[in-house]
């Protein structure tokens, strides 16, 4: 497992010169991009949003954060924050298994001041596929219903053989203005449960 993290992290770094991060609110464009599995699914990020995968690792729990925030991770001496995806597509928890691997991808949001700001976030997935070349006339709409997950959340379904690969919006699953919202959300939820109580 540890010797296909590291391929896969080679290949990521072949990349990183070019490294920008991509920006999703269309159809899915073609190009290289990270499949992995979460719940029998296989899912896509592209490429360029990817930072490294890693292996799954404990994790530094952080009270008063949404369930899906599973906690923080010491990366190289920054703080980063570890989202568990199938429960933030609201599917209960990832459960841990031997080839559970936490993928970091670069997310692209706004500062108070509207600018761009690059976030870093790692994903809990069940486990890393491979990186596969998806063209253009492999990709299909999103489903506008029936989707396991909210449909903001897709930009597209690659066609692979007899299946399909869900590709993802990374910006908007993990748009950190809207997980601090929640996390908001929650502590004042749980300030006025307090102050009932007492």
């Amino acid at each position: 497992t540890l010797l296909r993290e590291d391929n896969m992290n080679k290949a990521l770094q072949t990349t990183s010169g070019q490294r920008q991060v991509a920006n999703h609110h269309t159809l899915a464009q073609p190009g290289q991009y990270l499949t992995f599995l979460l719940n029998g699914e296989t899912y896509a990020v592209g490429i360029l949003n990817i930072k490294e995968i890693i292996a799954y690792d404990r994790l530094t729990e952080v009270p008063m954060m949404p369930t899906f925030i599973q906690g923080v991770i010491n990366l190289r001496g920054r703080v980063v924050p570890v989202v568990d995806l199938l429960s933030r597509f609201g599917h209960g928890n990832t459960t841990l298994a031997k080839r559970t691997s936490i993928v970091i991808v670069e997310t692209l949001g706004q500062n108070d001041d509207s600018s761009d700001k690059v976030t870093d976030i790692g994903i809990i997935v069940d486990a890393v596929n491979e990186v596969v070349d998806i063209a253009e006339d492999m990709i299909e709409p999103p489903p506008s219903f029936g989707a396991a997950i909210r449909p903001e959340f897709i930009i597209g379904m690659a066609k692979q053989d007899s299946k399909f690969i869900v590709m993802l919006a990374v910006d908007t699953v993990l748009a950190v203005s809207e997980m601090a919202a929640l996390g908001e959300a929650l502590i004042n939820s749980n300030t006025t449960q307090l102050a009932n109580a007492v």
